[in-house]
């Protein structure tokens, strides 16, 4: 195909470069999201250790002795600031790591970032495996933050990149769909350590978080760079050379011309974090920003935290939270495949919004039902009430799984052009952490005090964010990351007011609209034609 074609900013709409789905990407990509059942491991294992007897009396004996005593009801057991640093501290460390985390994916690519965030990983397990004191466990905590900080920076990236354009929202799940194995391996260990006997099995929990670590870290030293790392540091003809292997094709050449220009277009560009806050790059972090908090107020920590509660009705007895975690994480990770399966056919916008009602519906009914039938001081349900309320708690679970679960990490490293992905990434990486600590360091205590009403609260939210999807979030599947600006932002009926070319106007608009909608695409329900 003749250079020409592609030497402006602009490549003609509908182009889809050659490519075939490879053994190396395949491989590639799933080592890569290894970093995603790290980042599981790590926050499903939390839960299950701070309800071990064993470890709370020896870093938080005033919890344990309340837990003990049972004089504080079902909503206030757990309210304690210590045990929810323990938790958040991981987050907040995070958070403070992506700033570092965004240079090097862009300095160093997103390969060598993989590799830091296995070392974060592996010395802070040896920590907190052989913690003997808070502090050391505390210390521990920060480190597997730093690694997740650099992990989610550069996988979802990594992911995105090197995927071909019909095939990227299935592969860039495949990190999310590990966080959830990631979260039900934790909570299948917990249930088998809590039943050690001598006070250390709580130790084999935190310890075996070195196994995904250990496959974090062998897959970074594996895996190839992307392309669009490698051009962007100038690696020119390496970076054709991997992309021609990941192609599965020598006839490469339109797509590396593409790379390439928005390569020069991207080192223009001396400040990315300034970049990313002009007016064109608007939409792309607005909808990034909104993605990362909506996706933490969804209340999947109010479903998680009551189904305990939930399965001991139903005569689970003494293990009833362990049970729970195993059920609620099993429906996570299956329910995860089905966005795997249909996140490239039905596309974003339909699994949101109909996750958004399914969401809505499940948390009010269980609002209802709790505030009518548990108090602060009794969990016995009617059995009816208590398999209706569990099947719920499924319904909810599964509705997050495949959509705002895996979507909120999808969605942003897809959109962000080349010149401000990295910080855009990191942006995203950022929010996600802060309104993750905030959840984290709060949630026991606003339980406490809301009760039931906190499903109210969380259930606001999903309305809120569903009527956010509705207007305001285009359509993106099977788009080249290259021509989002182009196909998706420009022809948006809210997002091209912000585009600094009006190239894109009157009749030319409307015609890429109905292109698209023709095609299946929709850039947002448009309120000023379609009410």
């Amino acid at each position: 195909m003749p250079a020409g074609g592609f030497s402006s900013a602009a490549p003609p709409s509908g182009v889809e470069f050659e490519a075939k789905i490879t053994p190396i990407v395949i491989v590639s990509c799933i080592m890569a999201a290894t970093g995603g059942l790290m980042f599981g491991y790590d926050v499903g294992v939390s839960g299950g250790v701070t309800s071990m007897p064993d470890f709370l009396e020896k870093f938080f004996p005033v919890v344990y002795r309340k837990t003990q005593e049972d004089n504080d009801g079902n909503y206030c057991k757990y309210d304690n600031q210590g045990l929810q640093l323990f938790t958040s501290s991981l987050y907040l460390a995070g958070l403070i790591a992506t700033f570092f985390a965004s240079y090097t994916t862009r300095k160093l690519g997103r390969r060598l970032t993989m590799l830091i965030a296995g070392f974060f990983f592996i010395v802070g397990v040896v920590l907190n495996a052989a913690a003997q004191d808070l502090a050391m466990l505390i210390i521990g905590r920060v480190l597997l933050g730093c690694g997740v900080g650099f992990a989610n920076q550069a996988v979802p990236l990594f992911l995105s990149e090197i995927a071909p354009t019909r095939i990227r929202g299935g592969l860039n799940i495949l990190f999310q769909l590990n966080v959830t194995i990631g979260i039900l391996f934790a909570n299948l260990v917990n249930y088998g350590t809590a039943k050690i006997e001598g006070g250390w099995g709580w130790r084999l929990s935190l310890g075996l978080a070195g196994i995904p670590a250990t496959l974090l870290t062998l897959g970074a030293l594996m895996v190839v760079d992307t392309p669009n790392s490698l051009i962007e540091r100038g690696y020119m003809e390496e970076g054709k050379a991997v992309l021609k292997r990941i192609r599965g094709t020598e006839n490469v050449e339109p797509e590396f011309l593409e790379l390439v220009e928005a390569s020069r277009v991207a080192k223009q560009v001396k400040h990315p974090f300034r970049n990313l806050l002009q007016r064109r790059n608007r939409p792309q972090l607005v909808i990034a920003v909104a993605l990362q908090v909506f996706q933490q107020f969804t209340g999947i920590n109010a479903i998680m935290f009551y189904a305990p509660v939930l399965f001991d009705t139903l005569g689970f007895g003494n293990n009833a939270s362990l049970y729970s975690s195993v059920i609620t994480g099993a429906v996570n990770a299956l329910s995860t495949l089905v966005s795997i399966y249909s996140v490239d056919k039905v596309g974003r916008r339909v699994l949101l919004l109909e996750a958004g009602v399914q969401m809505f519906l499940s948390q009010v009914a269980i609002a209802i039902i709790l505030g009518i039938k548990v108090t602060d001081t009794s969990n016995h349900l009617e059995k009816g009430f208590a398999i209706l309320v569990v099947v719920l708690v499924c319904t909810y679970v599964s509705s997050f799984a495949w959509s705002y679960g895996p979507l909120g990490w999808l969605i942003p490293s897809e959109t962000f052009p080349l010149e401000t992905r990295s910080a855009g990434q990191s942006v995203t990486v950022c929010v996600n952490l802060v309104f993750t600590f905030v959840i984290a360091q709060s949630f026991l205590s606003m339980l406490c005090h809301f009760k039931y009403g906190i499903f109210l609260f969380f259930s606001g939210w999903v309305l809120i964010m569903s009527i956010f999807t509705l207007f305001l979030l285009p359509e993106t599947k099977n788009i080249p990351i290259e021509e989002m600006t182009e196909r998706v932002w420009k022809k948006h009926w809210y997002w091209k007011r912000f585009m600094d070319d009006d190239e894109f106007g009157g009749a030319t608009i409307t015609n890429g609209i109905d292109d698209l909608e023709k095609k299946g695409y929709s850039n947002g329900f448009d309120p000023a034609s379609q009410l």
